[in-house]
This record gives structure tokens, sequence and C-alpha cells, in this order.
């Protein structure tokens, strides 16, 4: 094991765009706050419901046709306050934004009951222009959408997916180069062990289909964080390990990639493993410190894991976490991760209090890695830190004058990074373009 030295309704955006000039953060322990760039901010025309919060979620995708598409899967209000109906909000070049909804078998909008952190959306677009978007499931049986062609309603294609009757959790979804999908995902809802999954989308084929049980031991929970497709088709994972059957306090952050064209799976320093890993076999990132206990207790105040995100430098992965350690003061700081050799290096990028779940991580393809977090509290709360030549972590707002609280990031092909931003208070939703 590896050990460490994270549709129908139309309004133009025009009148909701802002450019916003970035403002000073308040100072952190081993970060640099200063204000620098400005950031397009604009709100999305449509009610979000309070329940569209999570940290493990794919809500956001994009798409370069005649200009750059954005899709921001997300929950709107249900018929009461408990419930909520999924939708797609699409930006089209233009800034005009279209809402679709999810339609169940009845050809109305679906609605599921309210989960913070588990009933919550994650979206991709398949080579062929069709949607995906898998929502709101806590050990629940597939809830899968998904347009037929390019601009068609979103209806429910949840009986084609494997393993059909056992429980689905944390569906996260990325687009490869080649135009199919991966999707990885907790599985069953055992009280001994719930693997981890992850499954292919054959754009060519237009069905769906199992890779492999990538991780797996007894008396643990997988929790996925993240995954990315490199150029070269190889699928990366990110996952957490808990105590079963489930927590909201996770252990030993690990790594693991897939190569499709060689069906193996590898470390991070390209060794052979054999599938499902276990926490013993994994390549963990960030492992057990002293006082740090396997609980099932959401009491627990301990050292763990709850959140972390991956990006890619040509095949390497680039990591930010949120980790709670003996000495914090039972804050989760954020730490950056790159591999180095057969280790990984962990660096502190924000230790100056207590910060949500939500995290993002971008890299430009040059130097410039940019890790986006939210801070337990502040007017502004969600920040994007940059490491400078001497390894000293700058940070300034990422959405000033927004209370967002909540965040998700992809890169699109020109190079930005789109920001979707839930503003739970505020039942708002908002997009940002940095």
């Amino acid at each position: 094991m590896r050990r460490p030295t994270a549709r129908a309704y139309t309004a133009p955006a025009a009148a909701l765009a802002a450019l916003l000039t970035l403002v000073p953060a308040a100072q952190a322990d081993s970060t640099d706050l200063t204000a620098a760039a400005t950031t397009v901010i604009e709100k999305v025309p449509y009610a979000m419901d309070s329940s569209n919060q999570a940290a493990w979620w794919t809500p956001a995708a994009t798409y370069k046709g005649r200009g750059q598409y954005t899709y921001f899967a997300f929950n709107e209000p249900g018929s009461t306050a408990a419930t909520h109906r999924p939708a797609v909000a699409r930006r089209d070049p233009d800034g005009v934004w279209s809402r679709l909804p999810l339609l169940d078998k009845s050809g109305q909008q679906a609605e599921f009951a309210d989960d913070n952190g588990h009933n919550q959306p994650s979206i991709a677009r398949d080579g062929s222009g069709r949607l995906h978007v898998f929502a709101s499931m806590h050990a629940d049986a597939w809830r899968y959408f998904r347009t037929e062609a390019p601009g068609g309603d979103i209806t429910d294609h949840a009986a084609e997916l494997p393993d059909q009757g056992v429980g689905i959790t944390y569906p996260i979804v990325t687009t490869a180069p080649n135009g199919d999908l991966y999707l990885a995902a907790r599985v069953g809802a055992g009280a001994d062990r719930r693997p981890g999954k992850l499954y292919r989308w054959d754009n060519a084929a237009a069905r769906w289909s199992v890779v492999a049980t990538f991780a797996d031991a007894l008396n643990r929970s997988v929790y996925p964080d993240d995954l990315a497709v490199d150029a070269a088709g190889r699928v990366h994972l990110l996952y957490e390990w808990a105590k079963a059957p489930a927590t909201g306090f996770r252990h030993q952050l690990s790594y693991l990639r897939y190569d499709p064209s060689a069906g193996t799976f590898t470390d991070s320093a390209g060794a052979s493993v054999t599938t499902p890993v276990t926490p013993g076999t994994s390549d963990v990132i960030q492992d057990l410190t002293a006082g740090e206990e396997w609980s099932i207790d959401n009491a627990y105040t301990g050292p763990a894991v709850q959140s972390a995100k991956l990006t890619l430098d040509g095949c390497a992965p680039k990591i930010a976490y949120r980790y709670r350690s003996a000495d914090s003061g039972g804050n989760f700081r954020v730490y950056y991760a790159y591999p180095s050799g057969s280790d990984w290096v962990s660096k502190t990028v924000y230790a100056g209090g207590q910060t949500a779940a939500a995290l993002g991580i971008t890299w430009d393809e040059t130097d410039t890695k940019r890790i986006y977090y939210v801070t337990g509290s502040g007017t502004d709360r969600v920040f994007v830190a940059t490491q400078s030549a001497d390894g000293t972590w700058t940070a300034q707002s990422a959405a000033p004058g927004v209370g967002a609280d909540r965040l998700a990031v992809r890169r699109d092909s020109d190079g930005n990074d789109v920001l979707y931003l839930p503003d739970t208070a505020h039942n708002a939703l908002y997009y940002g373009l940095r």
C-alpha cells in the first residue's frame, strides 16, 4: 500500500450578468489571501431547492459546439417542502438559458424526497450529444434519465442500467475523449460492506456495462469522490473508505487508474493492482493519523477525510481534499496532493478556519493549479487558491457579493473554469466563469 510523506422556458442572461471585482479575504494560517482579477457571475433564472447541496456530485458539464454550452443539473422546489424536482439548466453560447425538466414514465417532472448530501444530481454529455443525468439516489434503485438525441426531452431510462434492484448512492460521471462515459457509484445497501463499482457507456453501441467492482472490503463502505479521463482514455478514480454501513466521516483517501485498452488497473506509479482493492491494497493519499478511528458515529470528532476532487496534468493526478487532523481544532483544512515516485506529497492550502464539504480543482496545462473551497462562514465563502513558484498559496474570493455556500467546478475546452454555485439560504444557483 502506498503511503503519504481529496426545457421549455428560455430567458436572456445578459440582464443577469455582471463583472465582479474580486475582493480580499480574511487572513488564513497557511495561505496569503489577496485581491486579484475579475470573474463573470450570473444568476441562473430558475428557482433552486435548498436540498441542492453536495460534495461528491458532478452536476456541471460543458460542450464546445458553435461556442460553449453549459449544463447545470440541479434540484428545483418540489410540491412540498420535503421534496424536490430535478431539472437541467442549459446556457447557450449567446447567454440564453433553457430549462429541461427530468420526466418520469408518465411524462411528468420527476419528484423525489429531499436528502441533503445524497439526493443530488450528476450530469454528462456523450459524444453524440445525449445528456445523461443520475438523480436522487440514497441506496435506491437506479434513477437515470437521458435524451434520445440532442435537444430532446430528458426521460427515464433507468431500466437500461446493469445491477437492477440494488441500492445506488453517490453516482459521479464524466465524458471520455472518444465520447464514451464512465460512471462510478457506491453499490449495495449491506450492513457489512458497500463496494464501489465502475460502469461504461459505450457511445457507439448506446449501452451501459459494468467495468469492475473497483473497491470492496468486509466492514467497509466506499465513497466515490471524483473521476476523470485522460487523453489516452485512462480513467482516474478518487474514493474514500468508511466503516460500514455508512458515516459522515471517512478515511484513507485513495486513488486508482483504469486502462480500458489493456483492461487493467494500476496505482499512480503504474504498478498493477488487483481489483477490488481493499484499504490495505489501495494507493492511499491520506493515511490514518494519530487518534484516527473507524467509527460510524456521526458525532465522531477525531481525524477524518470528508471530500476530495481531482484534475489531471497529462496523465498525472492532482488532488484537492479536506482533512481534519488531531491538531486542527476540529476544522477540516484544505490540502493539495500529488504523486512523487512511490509516495504522495501533501501540502496545506487553507488552515484558517472551518470549511464546507464542497471542493474543486483545475489545472491550466502550464503550471497553475486552482483549488476552490468554501469557508464555514463569512460574507464571501467561495474562494480560489493558486500556488506561486515559492510554494505559497494565494487565495481570493471566487464569487464576491454572492452568498454561495456550495460549489462544483468544470474546466471548459476554452480553458475557462465554469463554476456551479448554489446559495442554499436563498434558493438560488449561480453560474461563474473565470
